[in-house]
């Protein structure tokens, strides 16, 4: 591979050198102050789910969000942050019991979590009509970067939850999209005794285990831990296509004082699933058929990651707090793939397949350091927000492509034994990426402004190798940009905060387009929101509405391409998309046992410039009309109900198009969700710590056919899972 030179590699490795060295004295600095530390200013929040500092952990009562540092990278109010945030937290996860990153943002405004039906491969959606799956996924308020098919995996049991920012966000993180961000945020030691084990089975013979321990090591020194593991083996609806995991999490927290805290977050897992789990779309008749598309013996898909990483935090004083947030992870997949494309020209009761083998590597570092500044000039209070963050990314892949056996419509099931497709072609690429930012939040009276902004300056060497002739491709580009964000919010005495806010997004693309055979280029993006926002007083209720228009240039969008080895469903860059639209959400969790989250969506998401033949469409797979609702209800104590829970919930999806052409359409439809809960404390209290549980999805097992950019699949049918938990 040719070596090639950048003038941002050396900047990176001194920044590198220093920061560590940075947190080192800081560290130094945190012992030698222990004794003088002072906790004054310190503020008692209502439920404050964990201790995180900047990773965008929520401030949360049940199913409501009061603030996170997501939208700010400071813990802000909600209602001072002037863009659309909502979160899903901690109490909404233990109700719901999400199998899937997909299942736990189901009910979230404007989230398309079905575009691609049952796909247990990927967790892949999208916010306000915009694919956020490689460049949308924060992990702790730290980019996790995807590229090809190297998209980690996230496993629901470890997270405390997730907070969400609508919009183009680069003022502050740099790579992201137009839609907005998901912050996932980890679990994390608590000063608390925390013991939990449980046992899961349902559908498709899913048997699950998994723990989660946490508290202080000893009752002397300021260290606590976590340990967070699961274990599946299942099946799924699909033939040849398994839902096997292995996780485990470790963390670990140095808390010498109340100005310095030291936490370290590990993960590792692996899983087994298919290469494809699609089902045979039949062009002449435009239909999706029953028939697996792949070729159960020949749909093997097993992936390995982990990631490991801290979070610093030194307060030197009223004025100034310094952080600094690292982490360095890695993927490795390979996997082999069938699909069924068209019917033989010999036999029409066989449908021919073409087939693939491929293998990727993805590995990242991540550091974001950040110096925060609080102080007043007159009548004007600032929290002053300064950072430098830097990435560096590689990539790799290897891809062979060649034919499988037919699918035989009289036996669709069988499975055709192959050996795994020689690699043809191979991929290297790197990518640097170092951002400066700045945020003022500038307090005055019951007005906020906030302003915002960053510089980018990225580089991306990609080489493509023709493993059969031997041909190398060399591409060079580099990148930079500014990005910005300006917000301005009022606070009634009375819990309503209207706010408008203009940002803008700059996002670098990893991987390459399989197509032009080069780099794909950086994806652009603008947003004007207006909005407002209502905590009710004296209810445990939050209410938002927001309306939005964003434009983007050269997003990333899977669409069908005719390559030299045949079709395949490959990334490819569009000329200008536009989203338009409205969301209301409510969030409440009562003193009576209710609680409840309700959303509605319209959104028009049009192509303003693409290929011919698609120009003022619709993009496929966005629906205009998105909503949902879920309520749980616990009985009151002290009644025959006592002990007893019981949820439910509706999600609507409104009628879309299946390609860019608007040619095909998918229909609407509603599903259906339950939960069932009984705490065997309400019988005995010997028995406190267990209880049982029973969670639903789509209860009516409705499998309707979903298509987007042309490949079509099937809504996931009926799952019901059964846990028994004990805490102690």
């Amino acid at each position: 591979m040719p070596q090639t030179s950048s003038p941002l590699r050396p900047t990176l490795v001194l920044a590198l050198a220093g920061t560590s060295l940075l947190a080192l004295s800081l560290t130094a600095h945190a012992q030698d102050q222990a004794a003088a530390a002072s906790t004054e200013g310190t503020t008692t929040l209502e439920e404050i789910v964990v201790d995180g500092g900047s990773g965008g952990v929520i401030t949360a009562d049940g199913y409501v969000g009061k603030s996170s540092a997501t939208g700010a990278k400071v813990d802000t109010p909600f209602l001072q942050t002037p863009q659309s945030v909502s979160s899903v937290t901690a109490q909404q996860l233990k109700d719901r019991n999400p199998q899937t990153l997909l299942d736990v943002l189901a009910y979230t405004p404007n989230t398309r979590t079905t575009a691609y039906g049952f796909d247990p491969r990927f967790d892949s959606f999208t916010v306000r009509g915009f694919d956020v799956t490689y460049n949308g996924v924060f992990r702790d308020n730290l980019r996790q970067p995807g590229a090809g098919s190297s998209l980690f995996k996230t496993e629901p049991y470890g997270l405390e939850g997730v907070s969400i920012l609508r919009g183009p966000s680069s003022a502050l993180y740099g790579a992201s999209g137009a839609g907005g961000l998901y912050n996932l945020i980890t679990k994390r030691p608590t000063e608390e005794t925390l013991r939990e084990v449980e046992v899961q089975y349902g559908t498709n013979n899913r048997y699950q285990g998994q723990f989660d321990f946490s508290g202080a090591v000893n009752d002397t020194d300021p260290f606590y831990y976590r340990l967070t593991g699961l274990a599946r083996n299942s099946d799924t609806e699909q033939v040849g296509v398994p839902d096997d995991r292995l996780y485990i999490a470790p963390a670990f927290t140095w808390k010498p004082d109340e100005d310095t805290r030291l936490t370290v977050l590990g993960e590792y897992s692996r899983t087994k699933t298919g290469g494809t789990a699609a089902y045979y779309f039949d062009t002449t008749t435009g239909k999706v058929t029953d028939f697996f598309a792949g070729n159960p013996a020949f749909n093997d898909s097993v992936q390995n990651q982990g990631r490991i990483g801290y979070e610093f935090e030194h307060r030197f004083n009223e004025t100034f707090t310094f952080r600094q947030n690292v982490r360095a992870s890695t993927l490795d997949i390979e996997a082999d793939w069938a699909f069924a494309y068209a019917p033989n020209a010999v036999d029409p009761t066989l449908i021919d397949r073409s087939a693939g083998s491929f293998e990727e590597r993805l590995s990242a570092i991540v550091i974001d350091n950040q110096l925060v500044s609080e102080f007043d000039t007159g009548a004007f209070s600032h929290t002053l927000l300064t950072g430098l963050d830097l990435m560096k990314l590689r990539y790799r892949s290897f891809n062979g492509y060649g034919v499988s056996p037919p699918l035989d419509t009289n036996d669709p099931t069988r499975g055709d034994p192959m050996d795994r497709i020689p690699y043809t072609e191979r991929v290297d690429q790197d990518q640097w990426q170092i951002g400066t930012y700045i945020q003022d939040q500038i307090r005055y009276d019951a007005w906020t402004l906030t302003l915002g902004g960053r510089y980018d300056w990225v580089s991306t060497d990609t080489d493509s190798t023709d493993l059969v002739g031997g041909a190398v491709s060399a591409n060079d580009q580099s990148d930079r940009a500014f990005s910005k964000r300006i917000g301005l919010t009022y606070e009634f005495d009375f819990g309503l905060a209207p706010y408008a806010s203009y940002s803008t997004a700059f996002s670098p693309n990893a991987g390459y387009n399989q197509e032009t055979d080069a780099p794909f280029k950086p994806t652009e993006s603008e947003q004007e929101e207006i909005g407002v926002k209502y905590l009710l007083p004296n209810s445990n209720t939050m209410l938002s509405a927001a309306l939005f228009n964003i434009d983007q240039e050269n997003g990333l969008y899977y669409e069908v391409v005719d390559l030299p080895t045949g079709p395949a469903n490959i990334q490819v860059q569009r000329g200008k998309l536009r989203s338009r639209g409205v969301e209301l959400e409510a969030n409440t969790s009562l003193d009576n046992g209710l609680s409840l989250t309700a959303s509605y969506s319209y959104t028009q998401m049009k192509i303003i410039e693409g290929p011919v033949g698609t120009v003022d469409n619709d993009v496929s797979s966005t629906p205009r009309h998105q909503a949902a609702l879920w309520a749980f209800y616990t009985m009151p104590e002290d009644t025959a109900l006592d002990g007893l829970g019981i949820g439910g919930g509706a999600r609507f999806i409104g009628a879309s198009y299946g390609d860019d052409e608007n040619t095909m359409e998918n229909g609407s439809r509603v599903l259906f969700d339950a939960a069932l809960r009984y705490d065997f404390a309400a019988i005995d209290k010997k028995m406190e710590g267990l209880a049982l549980q029973v969670n639903a999805t789509n209860i009516f097992d409705r499998r309707d056919p979903v298509c987007s950019a042309g490949f079509c699949y099937k809504d996931q049918g009926r799952t019901v899972i059964g846990s028994l938990k004990y805490t102690w």
